[in-house]
């Protein structure tokens, strides 16, 4: 099935990594499977009120989270479909073989894949949130107020009249 994406039927997402997080890599940590649980029932409130597509970047920590929601979301609701944003070919490359081994598995899930340039460079992060942003009319941030790329991107999603829901990480 081929959905029609635009702005006004999209959403993405931004969130800490895990050394930002209480519980940081342990992803079943009581607090963690509660946040999982707030993100997939925006993802699916989101989808009851006309949000067919999400874009994900597939950074480690909030962003897996925000993934699994979707293909969940997506298993219950054939005209759903996730797209990676990816900020350049050799993101995972510093990561675990456990982190990379989850992050091929959840990629090759996506519908869609965007490769925002090839190789990286200090700006790849910033251009792959601002394309996210700039495709989408709502935003959802697991944001702690914490200066960072999360920041960035909700500040960008605001000057950009993006809808945001905010949620803490704890």
């Amino acid at each position: 099935m081929i959905i029609s994406t635009t702005p006004e039927n999209t959403c993405c997402f931004t969130g800490h990594r895990p050394n930002h997080l209480p519980w940081r890599d342990n992803d079943e940590d009581p607090r963690c499977l509660k946040l999982k649980e707030k993100i997939y029932d925006i993802v699916s409130a989101l989808y009851f009120s006309g949000i067919r597509h999400f874009i994900c970047g597939m950074a480690l920590g909030c962003d897996t989270y925000f993934a699994e929601a979707v293909l969940k979301l997506r298993d219950e609701h054939n005209d759903v479909t996730l797209e990676a944003a990816l900020p350049c070919e050799n993101q995972a490359e510093r990561w675990s073989n456990s982190q990379r081994s989850k992050y091929f598995h959840l990629v090759s899930a996506c519908d869609y894949e965007t490769l925002l340039q090839k190789y990286y460079t200090n700006d790849c992060m910033i251009n792959r949130n601002k394309y996210m942003v700039d495709n989408s009319s709502v935003l959802v941030a697991v944001f702690d107020g914490s200066q960072g790329g999360t920041m960035q991107t909700v500040n960008y999603a605001l000057k950009n009249g993006l809808e945001i829901i905010r949620i803490l990480p704890y």
